[in-house]
């Protein structure tokens, strides 16, 4: 059996990026008449063949995350069932256990079921995004994708926000925590604490990656001390708490001894020892918008708030950033 034609297949036809197709065959009107009818002259010449969503199956719309485990999701998916009350659509939960694998065939199970899905914190190459696309709607969520609706909360910019205030304390070397290599949101972050720490003229390191769980925590928190960094910024807070735990049983004193600074601000981050500096981002907001945007990409019509929309975050300061020691 022959392999399916693919939007990259269609790409190298046409001499575009595969963005191009995939908005060409998605959002037509967003594309200049000859380079639409190079990408369809491609496309039927390969025998293309996207899938069918019938209008009768469009009763779900799909909200993929990565860790159903992680609080942090807990209010992208109240947000994004909010939106969808009294649409007449329901909510299909998908789990993707962190594995872009399983990730994509859940997806490619949903095409022509479905009438489309909002990936939240996806793993899939930019790719795998654009291709499945071209046969389902979608929105990503903290993931900008040339041609692709997202919804970003400018979590990057907190951290730089976050570097200022370990600066104001007397830190002067930091060590960001990683989160999963294949995330992109990962590599903003840290690409935002390099910057940060380059005007600011303090010394930043990197270790992991380590996976967003409570117990990864050890492993990082053993880390974070053998690098020899006064303060600490983890990818999430998940992974921020299972480290104050390692920290704790260790003997270390946080803040005393080392500053941490987490990020999302999930449920707990405040009741935690101590409780967690960590940023604040409007979770429920972002389940709500990118349905919003989901459902208008699916009637066939533009977002209301446009193809991109970011929403501010801050950071909350609490009871584990202090002054360096000395």
């Amino acid at each position: 059996m022959s392999q399916p034609v693919t939007m990259r297949d269609i790409a190298e036809r046409a001499g575009v990026a595969v963005s191009t197709v995939s908005r060409a065959l998605a959002n037509p009107d967003r594309i200049s008449p000859t380079t639409r009818q190079a990408v369809l002259t491609a496309a039927r010449e390969l025998g293309y063949r996207p899938s069918s969503r019938p209008a009768a199956a469009r009763g779900s719309v799909a909200l993929v995350i990565p860790d159903i485990t992680n609080p942090f999701y807990f209010e992208i998916i109240r947000g994004s069932q909010e939106r969808l009350r009294d649409t007449g659509y329901t909510q299909l939960l998908i789990d993707a256990e962190e594995s872009p694998h399983a990730e994509l065939a859940a997806l490619e199970s949903i095409i022509g079921s479905s009438a489309g899905a909002v990936l939240a914190a996806t793993r899939l190459t930019d790719e795998q995004v654009l291709d499945v696309a071209g046969r389902l709607p979608l929105v990503t969520v903290n993931r900008r994708v040339d041609g692709v609706p997202s919804v970003l909360a400018d979590t990057p910019s907190a951290f730089g926000q976050a570097i200022d205030h370990l600066v104001s304390y007397g830190h002067r070397r930091v060590c960001y925590v990683s989160g999963p290599e294949g995330s992109a949101t990962n590599r903003r972050r840290w690409a935002a604490v390099q910057a940060a720490a380059e005007r600011t003229g303090v010394e930043a390191v990197r270790i992991g990656p380590f996976t967003p769980k409570p117990d990864s925590g050890a492993a990082a928190a053993d880390a974070l001390l053998a690098s020899g960094a006064t303060a600490g910024l983890a990818f999430n807070d998940i992974l921020a708490i299972g480290m104050l735990r390692r920290l704790a049983a260790r003997g270390v004193s946080v803040p005393r001894d080392l500053s941490l600074v987490g990020c999302d601000d999930i449920f707990g981050a405040d009741f935690c020892s101590p409780p967690l500096t960590t940023i604040t981002a409007p979770t429920r907001q972002v389940g709500g918008e990118a349905t919003a945007m989901l459902l208008a990409l699916a009637a066939g019509v533009e977002p209301r708030l446009g193809w991109t929309l970011e929403l501010p975050v801050h950071l909350t300061i609490r009871e584990s950033t202090g002054p360096a020691p000395s």
